[in-house]
């Protein structure tokens, strides 16, 4: 098995590309060893000294360092939990997460700034090994959250005001900001 890895715009962040599918759809991101309990690879992957931060995506895995710990003494060990976990066929998720209602009930404001989410955002963001999610539309700002390598990227504050910001503000006029949630 062949284990791609590329790097993100954030320093302390890895994309590991296993050429198979990690989630079945969505994506999972887990900030602190508690919360894996649901993903035997997050879990394994923060027994890793120096792992911060796990995030699941369809095609790849996001790990985020501690400032202090360098990458060229972690990734062998990361590569290598990856790598045992997808050659024992272990599953990613062991239950699956709530799944949100999506869209019943959303005003058309609300849908116009999700699809353009997920047909212009989502795509380019998880080229980078990260995911941005929706949490809200109120009085013209939108609320959204960043997570994988773009959860505490240095540009993440760039890409919401200067792109997305911007964008959604072009295609819809009720836009007035988006902020980090």
């Amino acid at each position: 098995m062949f284990i791609q890895t590329e790097e993100t715009p954030n320093p302390a962040t890895l994309k590991f590309i296993p050429g198979r599918a990690v989630m079945p759809s969505g994506t999972a991101n887990f900030t602190q060893a508690e919360d894996a309990k649901r993903s035997p690879l997050a879990e394994r992957l923060f027994d890793v000294e120096g792992v911060t931060g796990v995030f699941l995506a369809v095609d790849f895995v996001t790990v985020t360092k501690a400032a202090e710990r360098e990458w060229h003494l972690m990734k062998p060990a990361v590569l290598g939990v990856i790598m045992e976990h997808f050659t024992a066929n272990r599953p990613t998720i062991i239950e699956a997460a709530a799944a949100s209602a999506g869209g019943e009930g959303d005003s058309e404001i609300v849908t116009q700034i999700k699809e353009l989410l997920d047909t212009r955002v989502r795509p380019a963001v998880a080229q980078d090994g990260g995911d941005i999610v929706f949490h809200g539309f109120e009085n013209g700002v939108v609320l959204l959250e960043m997570h994988g390598s773009c959860s505490g990227c240095p540009s993440s504050t760039a890409t919401l005001k200067m792109g997305i910001e911007n964008m959604l503000k072009h295609y819809i006029p009720e836009v007035i900001e988006v902020r980090a949630v």
